[in-house]
């Protein structure tokens, strides 16, 4: 729940704005009620930690390395 303070400053900035803007003040407030993050916490994801065999990350390092910060002039 919104302080009062914070509720009366919204409030009066809201006042203060044209109705086009209001409405998009409206909008991105429901947008970001709706937003909901996906996934799944750090912490049911800790039972797979060490499980990646050491030469799958040996491999991955590598291949990061190798590719990674490249610039190819010709890409765009």
């Amino acid at each position: 729940m919104l302080s009062a303070t914070l509720e009366q400053e919204l409030h009066r900035h809201l006042h203060l704005l044209p109705p086009t803007q209001q409405r998009q003040v409206v909008d991105f407030a429901r947008s970001l009620s709706l937003a909901r993050p996906q996934g799944v916490t750090g912490s049911s994801l800790l039972e797979f930690a060490g499980t990646i065999p050491i030469d799958d990350l040996m491999q991955m390092q590598a291949a990061i390395e190798a590719d990674c910060e490249q610039v190819d002039p010709d890409e765009w």
